[in-house]
């Protein structure tokens, strides 16, 4: 699968991300069907498009819970604060409590329709 196709699922799965909830790098490379890219979604992440409207990249975290701090959200403060604004407290270590926010999606026979009919990209 090309690089450019795998980041358009990534991105097709954090659009879908609901306000009040978080997904994690883990967990998109999961639904894509290999967990062992988490790495790559995180790269995918850190090249988010501009677009209308905005992906909700703030809402990408990693597995323990912690924001990524980087600059594509902003810095850490950033990314906080539009995770609180869309509804999701804190721990007090600061982490995100993913047994409460973490949303993950439904069906991954959605995403696989999705890869095969060429609605995101190709298939591999």
């Amino acid at each position: 699968m090309p690089a450019n196709a795998f980041a358009q699922q990534v991105y097709a799965i954090v659009a879908r991300v609901p306000r009040g909830r978080v997904i994690t790098y883990g967990a998109i490379a999961h639904v894509l069907g290999d967990p062992r890219k988490a790495r790559e979604v995180g790269w995918a992440m850190a090249a988010t498009p501009d677009q209308t409207p905005p992906l909700p990249a703030h809402r990408v975290i990693n597995a323990r819970g912690e924001l990524s701090g980087g600059p594509a959200f902003g810095g850490y403060a950033v990314q906080r604060a539009r995770l609180e604004a869309d509804g999701v407290e804190f721990l007090a270590d600061g982490r995100v409590d993913l047994e409460r926010y973490l949303w993950l999606p439904n069906e991954k026979s959605e995403v696989r329709k999705q890869k095969s009919d060429g609605r995101r990209g190709e298939t591999g």
